[in-house]
């Protein structure tokens, strides 16, 4: 055979092998439906068995929990600058928890900032009017207080917050997205964090870090250890687009219990402070000046606890030059490099506690101790 006969021949020969599969392929549906059984089987239900250890206590936490936690959302009332009717229009939602038996419950500050109405809801659907008890801007704590006539949920348990260890489970229990009561887990991923505050005024200190999910809509809700106690109030996130990033951000418990008390019996917390005159901006220029780490004294209040116990402020010659006071480097052995770092040492004691400040006066160190006073 000639070889242009002998290739034609064999691309004949594939040509009709490739037809040949095709078409095998197409009827393969039908000679599986011919082979198939006419009636499908009905399938068997698998046991399921137990539940795990941790499945049956984390649904077990949130069961208990569950009635002492509240979906809050907040109204404005807006004037229309046309018809200058003031009308009412939703702001936002948030969550909280039941504190005590009274009916207070116990949010973040920034969930009810420039509302000026908030409704509360409790997990049996029922709704009511909250009025505002009162609020610390620099925790982001806020406690409202509604009129439960019967039925009362539990109050949340409270836990400690100063014994954490990074790596223990929490749980954190909102109404993400206004999705009620949602439960997320995770652990505690860090301690003592700061955070600017609303507004970037303030600064909140010895926050925990978590990398349980916390959305917008849970701020104000209840971070629980594994007991299904109370270690903080979920209030940030950290992520560019406003969606959980697993960086979580809450006050923790032992800092509520020194704040919330005070709002519901004085309407405000009432700083412990040492009678004296600091400015962050100031500080910090001084510090580069001096190169020194540490808060400088600006003033001491005459009659203060700081003037009492000797802290000197800046003072000025007979010519006119002026000299640097004490410099606080430390309270409590602690220490402090900032005006903020400052306000949160003291802030961990109460009025009326003593404090041992390290000093730098003139180059050299002292120890003096300061009775704490109520700050304005």
């Amino acid at each position: 055979m000639p070889p242009r006969d002998r290739f034609l021949w064999r691309v004949f020969v594939v040509t009709l092998s490739l037809a040949a599969l095709m078409a095998l392929w197409r009827m393969l549906p039908a000679f599986e439906d011919w082979f198939s059984p006419t009636q499908v089987a009905e399938r068997t239900v698998t046991p399921r068995g137990d539940l795990a250890a941790d499945e049956k206590s984390t649904i077990e936490l949130f069961e208990h929990t569950r009635n002492s936690v509240v979906f809050i959302s907040t109204a404005q009332l807006v004037r229309d600058a046309w018809t200058r009717n003031v009308m009412q229009v939703p702001r936002g939602t948030g969550s909280g928890f039941i504190w005590d038996d009274a009916g207070h419950v116990v949010t973040n500050f920034h969930v009810i900032q420039g509302a000026s109405q908030a409704t509360v809801k409790l997990a049996d659907g029922r709704d009511y009017q909250a009025a505002l008890v009162g609020a610390s801007p620099a925790h982001d704590i806020a406690v409202l207080r509604i009129g439960v006539g019967f039925k009362r949920p539990p109050p949340v348990p409270i836990g400690t917050s100063g014994d954490l260890k990074v790596g223990q489970k929490v749980f954190a229990i909102g109404n993400p997205f206004g999705l009620d009561w949602t439960l997320t887990t995770g652990i505690v991923s860090a301690l003592d964090r700061s955070l600017p505050g609303e507004g970037g005024d303030t600064t909140i200190e010895h926050l925990i870090q978590t990398d349980a999910a916390i959305n917008p809509g849970n701020s104000g809700g209840p971070l629980l250890d594994s007991n299904g106690r109370l270690i903080g109030i979920n209030t940030a996130i950290y992520s560019p687009s406003g969606a959980s990033a697993g960086i979580g951000f809450a006050v923790p418990v032992d800092t509520v219990m020194r704040v919330v008390p005070q709002l519901i019996k004085n309407g405000r917390y009432v700083r412990p402070v040492l009678g004296i005159d600091i400015d962050e901006g100031v500080n910090e220029r001084l510090r580069e000046e001096l190169e020194v780490e540490g808060v400088v004294v600006l003033r001491v209040a005459p009659g203060s606890a700081a003037d009492q116990a000797g802290l000197k402020g800046i003072r000025r010659d007979r010519n006119g030059s002026l000299y640097p006071g004490d410099i606080i480097v430390s309270v409590d052995g602690k220490p402090v490099d900032s005006v903020a770092k400052l306000a949160a040492r003291l802030d961990d004691r109460r009025v009326g506690d003593t404090v041992t400040l390290g000093v730098l006066r003139e180059g050299k160190e002292q120890t003096l101790s300061v009775t704490l006073q109520p700050g304005t």
